[in-house]
């Protein structure tokens, strides 16, 4: 008899502010050594500075749209055909495409130096809600990577 496999996203409750699993998700990425509290202070002062930057939309709304805009379609994959490598596009399924976002957004405000890590990580998203910043740029590079590889997309057929 095989066991169940058990998604972490039936045990993932949703953030106390905003009543978001995805907030809650990004958080628990945002997350170092197991110090919630502390990622949860960054985020949620981060989001303060976005309420008062941003007046038109709501905080919540402008971090899923931020979000939404870095989530790359399309990546390349390395495989191995014969005694060549070749840089394979494929599409991203959905739930790395989140984890991918999440990564970038948080690597570009830990790239910045120099003020608190929520002001960084609060620039970061207002920047991808405008659709600039570091997170859209590795973002478009790795569309623009894809695009160069295309001529290699039938070495797509297999499982990687």
């Amino acid at each position: 008899m095989a066991l169940a496999y058990r998604s972490t996203e039936v045990f993932l409750q949703p953030d106390v502010k905003y009543k978001s699993k995805l907030v809650s998700k990004f958080i628990n990425n945002l997350m170092r050594k197991g110090k919630k509290s502390v990622a949860e202070g960054v985020f949620y002062g981060a989001m303060d500075v976005i309420e008062k930057k941003i007046t038109d939309v709501t905080p919540l709304e402008m971090f899923e749209t931020a979000v939404n805009n870095v989530k790359p379609l399309v990546e390349v994959r390395s495989k191995r055909v014969g005694g060549a490598t070749y840089q394979v596009p494929v599409e991203v399924v959905k739930k790395r495409q989140q984890s991918l976002a999440f990564r970038w957004i948080i690597g570009a405000a830990k790239g910045k130096k120099g003020r608190p890590m929520f002001q960084r990580l609060a620039d970061e998203l207002v920047d991808a809600y405008k659709k600039q910043g570091i997170a859209i740029t590795q973002r478009e590079n790795t569309h623009k990577m894809a695009e160069a590889n295309k001529a290699f997309a039938h070495f797509a057929w297999s499982k990687f």
